[in-house]
């Protein structure tokens, strides 16, 4: 099994830490966000990983080069900024199998199996979305679903602070989602220009532990509270 994940971007949110080191290889609990995805991933029985770089690719080729931790490493280097659906489109070049995984290069998640992503898949579905339980949904986008999982609306940023369930930046795709892309269009969003505007797509609900590392208190919070990969 095959699994793109994106870690070609710039990374301004957290300044000077990622001018030399890109966020994929930033160290948690003495292990890279890498290692991490890639134990994640492993259960799976995924032995392919496709790393859609760009901003530090040549820092990213060398410090891992074509085989880590057990896994084969392809890359699918953008050469101009594409967007999370020009990466994905872009390194589907690469993907022979469906389904395959998607990770946004910058998310961590424990106490959850990505093996129940795979039975919730079926062939009839373009994707399967991980959506996380939180607190507070207002910094982040809102997946809302029907009793099968089905996708029924996705919500911007909320101005009201209350629980839901949000995009985690971990997906499962049939290879046909390349059917839904934009037509003749390199750079796009799979978030705001794929997702709204198709069928097929459904969620898995977890309550797992999660947390994007894109912003320094995250980071910091993650560097101090996820051990032995849990928080």
């Amino acid at each position: 099994m095959q699994a793109i994940i994106l870690c070609g971007g710039l990374a301004t949110r957290l300044g000077n830490l990622t001018k030399t080191v890109p966020k994929i290889l930033l160290q948690i609990a003495g292990k890279t966000v890498l290692d991490w995805q890639i134990q994640l991933l492993k259960e799976t029985n995924v032995d392919e990983v496709i790393l859609a770089s760009g901003h530090l690719h040549d820092v990213i080729y060398e410090r891992v080069g074509t085989s880590y931790a057990g896994v084969r490493v392809r890359y699918a280097k953008e050469e101009k900024r594409l967007g999370t659906g020009g990466a994905i489109q872009n390194a589907m070049r690469h993907i022979s199998t469906s389904p395959f995984f998607v990770l946004n290069g910058d998310v961590l998640l424990a106490n959850f199996s990505l093996r129940e992503m795979l039975q919730k898949f079926q062939q009839d579905m373009l994707g399967v979305l991980l959506s996380v339980r939180v607190d507070d949904i207002h910094a982040y986008g809102e997946i809302v679903s029907d009793g099968d999982g089905k996708v029924k609306a996705f919500r911007e940023k909320q101005s009201v602070c209350r629980p839901g369930y949000i995009n985690s930046g971990v997906y499962i795709f049939s290879k046909t989602i390349a059917d839904a892309f934009p037509k003749d269009q390199e750079s796009f969003s799979i978030e705001r220009d794929v997702f709204p505007n198709v069928r097929g797509l459904y969620t898995l609900q977890a309550h797992a532990d999660w947390i994007d590392i894109g912003v320094p208190a995250r980071l910091a919070y993650a560097q101090q509270h996820f051990q032995n990969g849990v928080f």
